[in-house]
């Protein structure tokens, strides 16, 4: 597989769009979407935003494997699926922690079948200390980015033998204050912040997709998403006086979602749109964020929402392919 990027695609003028609100659910974007025959692989597939893209997908007749670390946590949802008898689907779950990269290595290596869509829903925020992975990565960036990385090269082949596969990777409006730092990338001499480190890992997820444009001879698509404003687990590294700033805290402790904020079902939606709509068919290397294609932002807006034009920078996303690829190596 080369690394050598392909040639700049035409810029796209015209951003797209589709006829669902932003409070569209998942089973709303997957009406009518026939998976049988399909296979998927979610990450963090167990909960949150993962469980309810598996049910969707499942819902529509799709094999779909829920990568986790660990298989009991996918137990009540692989029980709920089989009574609830999803047409045409099958789930099942298997190991897989993206921070290690041996586990990464063991999923692609036990991996046999063609596979239709990858989404990269896995995830963890705002580490209160910087802490490493075993391959010296910052742990955000190492979980967030270099293990989709990782599992994306690594499965590629089957991939490429689906025909016509997509991955979705589940980025966060986070990245649009932090830049990739190809400098000190895993602030070991600028001072540790934790959303920084969570921003720049997101960030880092809208480049792998526009560097994967390398990948459309081969039939393979990549779009990111920001699914919204979700309280799941992912906020359990987030302390409290944190939380009640966010203002989705009281007093008492208890936490309660804001009137913008979405369920999981509605979070999961764009990346059901992106894994599965046909209005996606041969669209690459954008993001999206409320079933629709975000605005690109230029630095210093304040408008909440869009994309930054640093994560769509398409030598940026070359730079970092080598960068990561040249990691995995070992170099």
């Amino acid at each position: 597989m080369t690394t050598n990027p392909t040639p700049r695609p035409t810029p796209v003028t015209t951003p797209l769009t589709t006829s669902f609100p932003p409070d569209a659910r998942a089973r709303d974007v997957i009406e009518g979407v026939d998976l049988t025959g399909r296979r998927a692989v979610v990450t963090g597939g167990a909960s949150g935003l993962g469980a309810e893209t598996v049910r969707a997908l499942a819902a529509a007749g799709a094999e779909v494997t829920v990568a986790t670390r660990r298989l009991e946590s996918a137990e009540p949802l692989l029980a709920e699926l089989s009574a609830a008898g999803a047409p045409g689907g099958r789930v099942h779950a298997r190991v897989l922690d993206l921070a290690d990269l041996a586990s990464v290595h063991a999923f692609v290596n036990a991996w046999r079948d063609p596979l239709d869509i990858l989404v990269a829903n896995a995830g963890i925020m705002a580490l209160p200390t910087r802490t490493l992975s075993t391959r010296g990565w910052e742990m955000q960036l190492a979980t967030n980015y270099l293990g989709h990385f990782a599992l994306a090269l690594g499965l590629h082949p089957a991939l490429r033998d689906a025909g016509s596969a997509r991955i979705v990777v589940v980025s966060s409006g986070a990245h649009r204050g932090a830049p990739f730092d190809f400098g000190d990338p895993h602030f070991e001499r600028r001072p540790y912040d934790p959303w920084a480190a969570y921003g720049q890992s997101k960030t880092a997820d809208v480049l792998f997709t526009v560097g994967a444009r390398r990948w459309t001879e081969d039939g393979i698509t990549a779009n990111a998403l920001n699914p919204g404003y979700i309280l799941t687990g992912l906020q359990r590294h987030v302390d409290d006086d944190t939380m009640r700033a966010f203002g989705v805290m009281d007093d008492q402790g208890n936490v309660r979602p804001l009137p913008y904020y979405k369920t999981a079902e509605q979070g999961a939606a764009t990346s059901v749109l992106l894994a599965t709509s046909p209005l996606l068919d041969g669209v690459t290397g954008r993001y999206f964020e409320d079933n629709a294609e975000a605005r690109t932002v230029r630095a210093g807006e304040e408008e909440p929402g869009g994309v930054a034009e640093h994560a769509l920078d398409p030598d940026a996303a070359d730079r970092l392919w080598e960068f990561a690829s040249n990691a995995l190596r070992g170099d």
